[in-house]
């Protein structure tokens, strides 16, 4: 029978994410085994860094899908948008809507963190209208400035301060997504933009 999950070095395991659980009932749960430094949470996977060689058990593993959600409420969050990104004519034209209608679709939505990566405090938000799930640039830049508000892949994100980056920049907020307290933004916080 295969491992139920795969060794990242000594100290770190990595497992498919289970579906039918929220991010933050997972990394809620995650962070009660024995050792737990830190939980990573993507799309399709799941990581959990140990403070030393991990003993994971199969039925831990098995117990964590449909976990019930964190008893805390999600936050509300509405971040002030100016729509004015370089690429907001280009993604119109790709969904067949006028650069009017990008917005309202964009700012008219509640989107949900479902996942942190890439960078610090750069949050990955779903929920957004099939319209505007565009691919990735074709060519990456190698400089998106900080706050630039973006879609690719069927996600929103923020871009938390300067950096390389090949999402569709629509806009920008006027809200810092990192700082030196951590990231604005945590799993499970419902986002609004408002213009």
């Amino acid at each position: 029978m295969a491992d139920p999950f795969t060794p990242l070095g000594d100290r770190a395991i990595r497992f498919p994410r289970p579906e039918s659980s929220t991010p933050r009932a997972l990394v809620r749960a995650l962070r009660t085994w024995h050792g737990v430094i830190d939980v990573v949470i993507s799309r399709d996977d799941v990581a959990v860094y140990f403070a030393e060689t991990p003993v994971v058990e199969p039925a831990q593993l098995a117990a964590l899908p449909n976990l019930p959600d964190d008893a805390e409420v999600p936050r509300d969050i509405v971040l002030r948008a100016t729509y004015d990104g370089p690429d907001l004519e280009e993604v119109a034209q790709a969904a067949g809507v006028t650069t009017d209608e990008v917005i309202a679709i964009h700012s008219g939505t509640t989107y949900l963190v479902e996942t942190m990566g890439f960078a610090p405090g750069f949050a990955y938000l779903t929920g957004g209208d099939p319209r505007l799930a565009l691919p990735r640039r074709p060519t990456p830049r190698t400089r998106v400035p900080g706050g630039s508000l973006a879609v690719a892949a069927g996600y929103t994100a923020v871009y938390p301060f300067d950096s390389p980056g090949g999402w569709h920049l629509i806009g920008r907020v006027a809200e810092r997504m990192y700082s030196s307290s951590g990231a604005f933004l945590q799993l499970g916080d419902r986002v609004r933009f408002e213009r």
